[in-house]
Order: structure tokens, then sequence, then C-alpha cells
């Protein structure tokens, strides 16, 4: 064997050592969001890694009850942060949420948009039942937070069967502030956060109240690969930099 090969052989089993001692100190976490939760989130996930040398986040956004099928069906999740109690609330009668992780660490809004060229303005959700407002957008009830808030709304308005026939219900609150941007649709229902990002196509009528407060509850999903990172990630959203981050897009303390 020459000097040579020998020093190519060492060259490469040095950098395969180093290669794993990186892949070894590599952390590495799957975090599944409420699609309202993007844009703080992908925040908070680079804030997260800079504070923790190694730690590598990857975040797989979607309306929460498709978020909740994923986890049922085993996608591998370390941490769950749901944009309703009720969705949480499933995942943990079905055992899917480790015990006692479970904390609300925001809280948000839900308002009625219009798309910014719109001549007109509901000043009610009443006025939905007007000839303007033909077609409406809301997260469809069944998966989105976010519609159920709104079918709630409509139902307690007395608007049920009024406005049956002119929902364009979306797959998460973002195709529906998509719908609403693009003026595809007359109004819709999004979160405040959600209308905040796109102010210069949208604007908001009107705050809708809600039965129940718009809260979000965060939890390290069972049978994770790394419980400690969980936590350290789960510890970071409600704490000092995590809640600063989140307030900076709109979302208010739990």
């Amino acid at each position: 064997m020459t000097s040579w090969t020998r020093s190519l052989r060492h060259g490469a089993l040095a950098i395969a050592l180093l290669l794993g001692g990186t892949l070894a100190q590599a952390q590495e976490l799957v975090v599944s969001a409420a699609a309202s939760l993007t844009n703080a989130f992908r925040s908070i996930g680079a804030a997260f890694e800079k504070a923790r040398p190694g730690a590598r986040v990857t975040f797989n956004f979607a309306a929460s009850g498709p978020l909740l099928a994923q986890i049922r069906q085993g996608a591998p999740v370390d941490v769950f942060a749901s944009a309703d109690q009720d969705t949480m609330d499933r995942a943990a009668r079905e055992a899917l949420l480790a015990a006692g992780t479970r904390a609300d660490f925001a809280r948000n809004s839900l308002v009625l948009i219009v798309p910014a060229s719109a001549t007109r303005t509901p000043g009610a959700l009443a006025d939905l039942a007007g000839p303007g407002y033909a077609r409406i957008a809301t997260g469809t009830p069944a998966s989105v937070p976010a519609g159920r808030y709104a079918a709630q709304a409509v139902q307690q308005a007395g608007l049920g069967a009024a406005l049956a026939s002119r929902w364009i219900q979306g797959e998460s609150v973002r195709q529906v502030l998509n719908y609403v941007a693009r003026g595809e649709v007359d109004a819709g229902f999004v979160y405040r956060t959600d209308a905040l990002i796109e102010r210069d196509k949208t604007r908001i009528a009107l705050t809708v109240p809600t039965a129940t407060p718009v809260s979000y509850p965060i939890a390290r999903v069972a049978g994770g690969r790394d419980d400690a990172l969980a936590d350290a990630f789960i510890a970071f959203v409600r704490g000092a930099d995590g809640q600063r981050i989140l307030e900076g897009f709109g979302f208010s303390r739990p």
C-alpha cells in the first residue's frame, strides 16, 4: 500500500468519523401545528435552533383535524399544537399524548374579512344574509377549528338557514384567507392573525364573538423519538422568547 493510498484512507476515515459524530449530535424534532401558526412557528423554530445548537425542527402545518388523523395513523410526530381544545381533547381520549405535557400557549380571535376591493363592509353577521354576500368562505367545520367557531357563531346569530347555500368551505384557515385575498368570495371567517398577513388584500369587517375562547394547546405526542427535546421546545414556546414572537404575529397570551 503506498503512502498516498494510506493517507487517502486515513482522510476518508477521519471524514466518516467527523460526519458520524455530527449526525450523532444532531437532534431532530417534528412538530405538527395548526395552519394559523405557520408564520409564528417558523420564527419560533429558527429561534429555538439558534438557542439550542444541534437541534433541527421540522414543521408540518395543516388544519388541526387532519394533523390529528396523521398522528392517529402513526405519523412520526413529536409535538402537536392545535388551534382548539376539542381536537386536543380527542387526542387525549385516544391516549395519543404524553401525560402531563399538555398546556395552553396562545389565544386568538375569529374575524370576518372581505376583499380589500369590496365596495361594502358588513357591520354585523346579519348583513351576510343580504344580496351582496353570495359566497362566504369558512373552514370545513368537521376538520378546521376556525370553521367550527364560525358555524357556532352563525347558528347563535340565527343565520344557519339563511347562509346554508352560500358556504365555500376550505381545507384550512389559510385556504379561506387565500379565497378572500384573491376576491373569489365576498367574505370569509379567519383568525385575526391570518387577516394581518394579507393587510393589503383583505380588511377586517368585524370581530366575531365565540362561545368559547379561541385558545391553542400544545403537547408532546406519546411515543416520540426525543422526549427531552420535545419538552424543551414546548417550554420555549411558552417561555419569554416564544411568547414575544407569538405576540409579534398578533397572538395574545393564554
